[in-house]
């Protein structure tokens, strides 16, 4: 058993994991920028040690500084959490070479999947349907344009390679467009990842966006643990996650599950991990990615299987075997980020000092935050600070409890993403489960 973790990250995943770590008997050690002093996971750790300024390069992002805390702390292992330098391989590799458990895939591991064109082709050796595209990065403009026309077919979608969270992507719908968005393209993901790398895919208008959660130990066993429905996005982030997806069938939830497996097991995966998929009308489905870390939307599986993924990780870096055996949803759960944005106001990032907080509570309700009455959300990081969670025996059910625990949800002092989603709780397609990644481009707040 590892006997003290350092949790690399912030918010409500650092006091998340720290929660696990207490009922294991692991101490815990939080790291925190000077903007994040009075954040809860530096409360409730058992050590904390400010790793820098505000700024995420001078803090979040600094390996120097938090290899540093974990040294002088003792740390035995750390958990990176979700962002930051939860996927980054050369981090991964430090802490091997430090003597100091990284909780989550091998340098390797990592390196084979966050490189998009590198993932692709190992999706494809292994038999995962794959989106049409490049097959490689593009090297020019001129080489673009003539892919597009001649190969894959307007419309497209320009993507970095080492990206995420929609930067560094374009949508192309006609040869007119296609230069303003490459370099637009090439010069976001330059600035964004380090890496200006793009590549090419057919653009899949209107699918479903469905994820399959994995668990690979390592003596080769993987397993799936069904699906979470991530649909409902704007500007390709997530806004709601539901498990199981109301477009889900038994006949898919196979295939999906074995594409996922395969996938996972195609780079020995070790932990826990996701593979994304894009689900058009027919049920057709292609490989997007696999994130090498725990998901922000981890809970929504957690409640309909009953099973601590965060334990289920640190138990994996102990080297302890996973059962084997493929989880399927007993219950239906669904997750609404909660944002400090303003929905009226084109979602608009909200800091600023909360004045007034109540939670909401009840059966089926489960709210995982960081935040309480008086603290300041600052302006340097992502703009979640909370997610809520509602479990049910039916989704209308879970979608019941979801509204009603919103109704409950008081935030004040700032501007928060609550009343999007009591307007979405209601709205009769999403209620229906009639929804693509485009829904929200027709959804309107009144």
């Amino acid at each position: 058993m590892f006997k003290k973790v350092l949790i690399a990250n912030r918010g409500e995943i650092a006091l998340r994991v720290i929660r696990t770590c207490r009922e294991m008997g692991i101490k815990t050690v939080a790291v925190y920028s000077t903007a994040d002093r009075d954040s809860l996971h530096v409360r409730f750790a058992d050590e904390a040690v400010c790793i820098g300024k505000p700024a995420g390069a001078d803090s979040y992002l600094n390996i120097p500084h938090i290899m540093a805390a974990a040294e002088i702390t003792n740390a035995d292992a750390v958990h990176p959490g979700y962002g930051f330098l939860a996927e980054n391989a050369k981090f991964s590799q430090i802490c091997a070479d430090h003597g100091i458990k990284f909780i989550g895939p091998t340098p390797d591991m990592i390196n084979s999947m966050g490189d998009k064109i590198t993932a692709k082709e190992t999706m494809i050796k292994a038999g995962v349907p794959v989106v049409p595209g490049s097959g490689g990065l593009l090297e020019s403009f001129e080489q673009a344009k003539d892919l597009a026309k001649n190969n894959v077919g307007y419309p497209v979608i320009l993507k970095a390679t080492a990206g995420g969270g929609g930067k560094g992507m374009r949508v192309v719908w006609n040869e007119e467009e296609m230069e303003r968005a490459y370099n637009t393209a090439k010069a976001e993901a330059g600035a964004s990842f380090k890496n200006d790398g793009i590549y090419m895919e057919k653009f899949v208008e209107e699918p479903r966006h469905i994820e399959i959660q994995v668990a690979g130990d390592q003596y080769g066993n993987v397993c799936h643990l069904s699906e979470r429905d991530c649909s409902i996005q704007r500007r390709h982030q997530k806004l709601v996650e539901e498990s199981p997806s109301p477009f889900m069938t038994p006949e898919l939830r196979e295939k999906m599950g074995a594409a996922a497996i395969k996938a996972a097991s195609a780079i020995n995966y070790e932990s826990v991990g996701t593979i994304e998929f894009l689900v058009v009308k027919h049920r057709n489905f292609y490989f997007m990615e696999m994130n090498t870390r725990i998901q922000v939307e981890h809970c929504v599986t957690e409640e309909v299987i009953n099973h601590d993924l965060i334990k289920e990780q640190i138990k994996i870096a102990l080297g302890e075997k996973i059962s084997g055996r493929n989880y399927f949803p007993e219950m239906h759960a669904i997750e609404c980020r909660i944002n400090a944005e303003d929905p009226y106001n084109d979602f608009r990032p909200s800091p600023g000092k909360i004045t007034t907080l109540h939670t909401p509570g009840g059966h089926g309700v489960r709210v995982d935050s960081h935040v309480y009455t008086g603290y300041v959300i600052p302006p340097y990081y992502d703009s979640m600070i909370g997610k809520l969670i509602t479990v049910a025996q039916t989704r209308e059910e879970a979608i019941n409890t979801m509204y009603r625990a919103l109704s409950e949800y008081v935030i004040e002092g700032v501007k928060t993403t609550i009343p999007f989603h009591l307007q979405l709780m209601q709205n009769e397609d999403f209620r229906k489960g009639n929804f693509t990644t485009k829904f929200l481009e027709g959804f309107t707040m009144k």
